[in-house]
């Protein structure tokens, strides 16, 4: 593999590895089809962005959410 393809390999899968942070196993499963849906239509140009942007929604909410509960807030 060449550093190009790990680095968009990378991008494409953050979502997922973002929400591994996550407590509970739901947002990691949505993460890991978005990624996988990103990766399947990362052939034509642009036709990854929304999947990816979903993700990564999901990720961060997540992510949050498991911060919030470790404070109390």
């Amino acid at each position: 593999m060449t550093t190009e393809t790990v680095g968009w390999l990378l991008i494409l899968f953050l979502p997922f590895l973002l929400s591994l942070a996550a407590k509970v196993s739901t947002p990691k499963v949505l993460c890991l089809v978005m990624s996988a849906m990103a990766l399947l239509l990362s052939v034509q140009p642009y036709s990854s962005v929304l999947p990816w942007a979903l993700g990564m929604v999901i990720a961060l909410i997540s992510v949050r959410e498991r911060i919030r509960s470790a404070y109390g807030m």
